[in-house]
């Protein structure tokens, strides 16, 4: 597809890479349409997922994972799923994996990793992570809802809405102030388990794209959580968010990019087959340079993202770098399928062609993990900060 050619893979990646394909041939990309239908993925998929072993990649040997410490195999694991064009897998999958998982890894107690790692690992348990809530979206240090220490345990009252993987999930990262006084700095955060009692769902919600992937309210009234379920230290849950959240971002920016690049690639196949005027649309002088000009910006983005990955493997990648990717990748998620709906023509907002739900599955990503906005501020802090 590109001029320059990537060198980050080993053959031993490639190989991995080719699993990883197949497996989504036979077992995601037949299915999908009917998990749109369904508003979510089947828990079938979450341990076929585990026995396969693609979940929690780092997890260690102790607690049944593979204890990979190298983050190209997560960053295949997202492209090929974004290749696949299966944006709502593409989304849920790797926040399990690659943005809840290290929470519960670097955080968790002994005795919490060793409840709870080994379902995360074999799909039994699907996870997800709640900071957002009705009135604090990207302002995390607005959250209301609270933990309230009462000796041997805490107790978690309150809402979070927009969670991925909220309705089919079984443990959850919560947010919650521990002392509402100290803003940032009274903030930690938990593992719920969703069968405590005081937890509950709402049902999925009616969104504009992502129709594979469940997204729900969840709700805490008097939630009682053990003190073993405390991840890290009372008090430090913002700054562990803010570590945490510069793998999220470039996972939301290797995921975009790939589900880019997905719908560029059957664009291309679409228009050397269509045709008009007597010619294929692919003959167009338009169309020749609409293709030339994504294919341009996909490869420097591709070059840019390989780039942040073999950095992210040695722990160079800084939050703002992370949002810039994030910042940079949905914004071209969003041009590139929009450019495409408009050479598919009316076809392409027909939702029975892909391209349409790839149109309508790219507008959230500039949203969440922090919106487009909050991330351009985080770049302009580290370049104008006073020395």
């Amino acid at each position: 597809m590109y001029g320059i050619p990537r060198t980050i893979f080993t053959e031993e990646h490639e190989m991995f890479r080719l699993s990883v394909k197949d497996y989504i041939a036979k077992e995601i990309s037949p299915k999908n349409a009917e998990w749109e239908k369904n508003k979510m993925v089947s828990r079938e998929s979450w341990t076929d997922l585990g026995y396969n072993g693609f979940l929690c990649l780092q997890a260690p040997e102790q607690y049944g994972g593979m204890g990979i410490e190298d983050f190209r195999y997560n960053a295949l694991f997202i492209e090929e799923l974004g290749l696949s064009g299966c944006s709502g897998p593409a989304i849920g999958y790797p926040l399990h994996s690659d943005i809840v998982f290290p929470y519960v890894l670097h955080y968790g107690t002994e005795a919490a990793k060793s409840k709870y790692i080994p379902g995360m690992v074999s799909g039994e348990l699907i996870s997800a992570v709640a900071m957002t809530e009705p009135g604090a979206g990207s302002d995390l240090q607005n959250i209301k809802a609270t933990a309230q220490d009462m000796g041997d345990h805490y107790l978690i009252n309150g809402s979070k809405t927009f969670i991925t993987n909220g309705y089919l999930c079984n443990i959850v990262v919560v947010a919650a102030k521990t002392d509402p006084s100290l803003g940032a700095k009274g903030i930690s955060l938990f593992l719920v388990d969703t069968n405590m009692e005081g937890f509950s769902k709402g049902v999925p919600f009616e969104k504009v794209g992502l129709h594979a992937q469940d997204t729900c309210e969840l709700f805490f009234e008097d939630v009682k959580v053990p003190k073993e379920n405390l991840l890290g230290n009372e008090g430090e849950g913002f700054k562990y968010l803010m570590t945490e959240l510069a793998q999220e971002r470039l996972v939301v920016a290797l995921a975009a990019l790939a589900l880019a690049e997905g719908t560029f690639l059957s664009t291309v196949d679409y228009v050397k087959g269509r045709p008009a005027f007597g010619k294929t649309v692919s003959d167009f002088q338009n169309t020749r340079f609409k293709i030339a000009e994504m294919s341009a910006k996909l490869e420097m983005a591709r070059i840019y993202c390989d780039q942040l990955v073999v950095m992210h493997n040695n722990k160079l990648v800084d939050p703002a770098m992370a949002s810039a990717a994030k910042y940079s990748m949905t914004e071209l998620q969003c041009e590139v399928a929009d450019e495409c709906v408009q050479l598919h023509g009316g076809y392409g907002y027909m939702w029975e062609y892909p391209v349409a739900r790839a149109y309508a599955d790219a507008r959230v990503q500039r949203i969440y993990a922090g919106t487009n906005e909050i991330m351009k501020e985080l770049i302009a802090r580290k370049i104008l900060k006073k020395d």
